[in-house]
C-alpha cells in the first residue's frame, strides 16, 4: 500500500545548482516493472562537486535531461508489481541495479547489456547520446521516495543485509565483477591497487568471500591499510605506496613469479605511474582488470603484454545476476558487510550529504540518503 499519491524527490535544475526537494506523483509501474519504496540510497560524498563540473570533466557522457533526478544505489521494498512480473511480490526487500539498456539490440539479446549503446545508470549518467532514450524511460533515480525499475534489475535481499549495506552494492559489485573476470578464487593471489578506498575495500571483502587465499593490498594511508589487514590478517598483506615499488614488493611475496591478477581501483586523479607499477606485478599469463578509470593516455608496452601472454581488461559495473550472487553470499555470511560505517542523512539534507564536507574514513565510510 502506498504512503500517499505523491512523493518527495530531489532534482537538479541546472549544472552547478542545488538539488531541490519537490513533490511529484508516484510513478506507476509498467507491466514488466516494479515500484520500489526507497529506504536507502548510496551516494558519493563529493557528488555535488562532480555534478557542478560535469560538462567540463565528462562532456561526452550525457546527464539526464533537467530537471534531473539522481541517486545511483537504491535499496528498499517492492510496493507494487506490474501485470507481467513473475517471481517478485510486494513487500520484498530489494536492491535495484541502476544499469539500464534497450533490451532489444544485438548486445542485449546475447546477454551483454553493458555493451548496449543505450546503456545508462538510472539516477546518474550515460555513456553515449543514445542513453537519452533510456533516461526518458527511467527518469527517476534513488534520491526519491519511490522509483520504478524493470523486474530484471531487481536483486532480492536476505534479512541479514540492511538497506544501508545494500546501498553499497554498486561499489562492491563493480569489484566483484572484476574479480570474476580475473578468474579469482581459492588458487589465486590477487593484488588490489587502492584497496583501502571505496572501490578497493569492496574488492577486498569480495576476494575474501570468493576464497582468495592471498590478497595483496596497496594504499596511501598505512593506518587505513592496517585496518584493512585486520579484516583477515592471515590472508591480507598491505603496502603503502610511496615507499618503493609495488611490483618489487608483490614479486618478493610470490618467489619472483608475480600475482595472478591485479584489480586496479585508482580513480581519474591518481598517478598513472602507480597504476603501471601495479600492472608490472603480474605473472606470465596474468590479468589486470581496471575499474577505477585512471585518466589520460597511459603509456603501456603492448609488446611486453603480448610476450608474457597477459591481459588488460576494463570493466564497467556489474550485472543483476552478479548482484544476486553478492546478496546470496551475504546471506550465508561468506560476504561480510559488517565493516562499513554508515553516515545517514534524510532527503532534506541531500545537499549537505553530497557536498563533500563529511570526514571520510577511507572505504569504510558509507554515505547514505534515507528518503
Amino acid at each position: 500500500m502506498l504512503d500517499s499519491a505523491s512523493m518527495r524527490i530531489a532534482r537538479l535544475h541546472e549544472v552547478g545548482g542545488p538539488l531541490l526537494i519537490e513533490d511529484l506523483e508516484v510513478p506507476k509501474p509498467r507491466p514488466d516493472e516494479v515500484l520500489v519504496r526507497v529506504r536507502a540510497c548510496g551516494i558519493v560524498p563529493n557528488l555535488g562537486n562532480v555534478l557542478a563540473n560535469w560538462t567540463n570533466w565528462f562532456p561526452y557522457m550525457p546527464l539526464p535531461p533537467f530537471p534531473a533526478s539522481f541517486g545511483l544505489d537504491p535499496a528498499g521494498e517492492i510496493a507494487a508489481v506490474g501485470s507481467r512480473v513473475r517471481g517478485l511480490r510486494a513487500g520484498q526487500r530489494v536492491y535495484v541495479n541502476p544499469g539500464r539498456s534497450c533490451g532489444s539490440c544485438r548486445h542485449c539479446r546475447r546477454g551483454e547489456p553493458i555493451a548496449c549503446r543505450s546503456y545508462a545508470f538510472s539516477g546518474y549518467f550515460g555513456f553515449d547520446q543514445k542513453a537519452l532514450e533510456t533516461f526518458a524511460d527511467y527518469p527517476v533515480g534513488g534520491l526519491s521516495e519511490y522509483m520504478t525499475a524493470p523486474a530484471s534489475a531487481i536483486v532480492t535481499l536476505p534479512d541479514n543485509v540492511s538497506f544501508e549495506q545494500a546501498a553499497r552494492f554498486g561499489y562492491i559489485g563493480t569489484a566483484y565483477s572484476a574479480l570474476r573476470k580475473a578468474n579469482a578464487g581459492p588458487s589465486t593471489t590477487v593484488l588490489i591497487n587502492g584497496g583501502s578506498g571505496t572501490l578497493g575495500l569492496g574488492g577486498v571483502i569480495s576476494a575474501l568471500a570468493m576464497g582468495v587465499p592471498r590478497i595483496l593490498c596497496t594504499g596511501r594511508d598505512q593506518v587505513l591499510l592496517d585496518e584493512v589487514r585486520a579484516l583477515s590478517p592471515r590472508r591480507i598483506e598491505t603496502f603503502a605506496t610511496g615507499r618503493g615499488s609495488i611490483a618489487e614488493w608483490a614479486k618478493g611475496l610470490t618467489d619472483g613469479e608475480g600475482v595472478d591478477a591485479v584489480i586496479d581501483c585508482l580513480g581519474p586523479g591518481a598517478d598513472q605511474a602507480t597504476f603501471l607499477d601495479a600492472m608490472v606485478s603480474m605473472r606470465r599469463g596474468g590479468r589486470t582488470v581496471n575499474i577505477g578509470a585512471v585518466a589520460g593516455d597511459v603509456p603501456i608496452n603492448i609488446h611486453w603484454l603480448l610476450d608474457n601472454n597477459m591481459q588488460l581488461i576494463c570493466s564497467a559495473w556489474f550485472t543483476t545476476d552478479e548482484g544476486q550472487d553478492m546478496a546470496d553470499m551475504a546471506a550465508t555470511g561468506v560476504l561480510d558487510l559488517g565493516c562499513f560505517e554508515h553516515h545517514c542523512y534524510p532527503l532534506s539534507e541531500v545537499n549537505t550529504a553530497i557536498s563533500g564536507i563529511a570526514v571520510r574514513h577511507g572505504g569504510f565510510s558509507n554515505f547514505v540518503i534515507n528518503p
